[in-house]
């Protein structure tokens, strides 16, 4: 199974290039079938450029995934706290094999009445 996740370009291309190998989340998924997550790189992109499988799906307290990530998360450590701040729980996406799409594509030209997820959607 798949889901669209709606990732801040800055974020995006660090996923693809290698350098951000943790996607940080609030909540996991509650399907656990979830094997390949569909890269819709937001606002000014606004195009579906990619795709990666998860290698793992790391859930513990902020603190112990800071720890854990902070090598390869492509994000800084004040960045991390602010997203968490207030949260018992953090989910960090490891990232596993990548595939850039050669031509992104545009959903809206793609998919009748295209919103793009707030935070993902199962496709």
């Amino acid at each position: 199974m798949k889901v669209l996740l709606s990732i801040k370009p800055e974020f995006a291309n660090k996923i693809f290039s290698g350098e951000k190998k943790f996607e940080f989340r609030k909540r996991a998924f509650r399907n656990i079938e979830v094997q390949t997550i569909v890269v819709y790189s937001t606002m000014p992109v606004g195009r579906i450029i990619g795709e990666f499988t998860i290698k793992q799906i790391h859930q513990d307290s902020p603190e112990s995934i800071w720890l854990k990530t902070k090598k390869m998360s492509g994000i800084d450590e004040d960045f991390f706290n602010e997203y968490y701040e207030g949260r018992d729980i953090a989910v960090a996406i490891e990232v596993g094999k990548t595939m850039l799409y050669k031509k992104p594509i545009n959903p809206k030209e793609e998919y009748e009445n295209f919103t793009a997820p707030q935070s993902f959607m199962y496709i």
